[in-house]
């Protein structure tokens, strides 16, 4: 039996304001956008990883309570949920494409256990590290 993870979610605040960051300054595109009465299916993904879904949800009914959705906001905003991970080929170089642009960062690039990495938020507040993908070594095959 075959087996892959296609989505993962992301608790928002606000869905359109998330598509707007993370269409136009990350540079993902729409994968779905459905509507069930007040529930949003919204989903995400980068176009050099097509089989991956990035899922933009608010939380709120069906799935949560109202205090519910209160309390998962608020653990959101305060940059509480585990972080995700963004591979960049140049991070410094994205630092400044994505800083200009008004990216809320945390962490400016910095060298660190052989790579460069730096880390960022989104509206919502949650926390990225955006990694600078590790070169082959000059005997390894690309």
């Amino acid at each position: 039996m075959a087996q892959s993870v296609n989505v993962v979610g992301l608790y928002v605040r606000d869905q359109d304001e998330a598509l707007a960051f993370y269409v136009g300054k990350l540079g993902f595109q729409v994968h779905t956008d459905v509507q069930n009465g007040h529930y949003r299916w919204l989903t995400v993904q980068h176009p050099d990883q097509p089989s991956f879904q990035l899922g933009l949800f608010k939380p709120g009914p069906p799935v949560h309570d109202a205090a519910t959705a209160q309390t998962l906001n608020e653990m959101v905003a305060k940059g509480a949920m585990p972080p995700l991970v963004l591979t960049v080929d140049n991070c410094r170089a994205a630092y400044e494409r994505l800083h200009a642009i008004g990216v809320e960062f945390t962490q400016q690039p910095m060298d660190r256990y052989g790579q460069v990495d730096a880390g960022f938020r989104d509206p919502s507040g949650n926390g990225w590290k955006m990694i600078e993908a590790a070169k082959p070594d000059a005997g390894e095959l690309p």
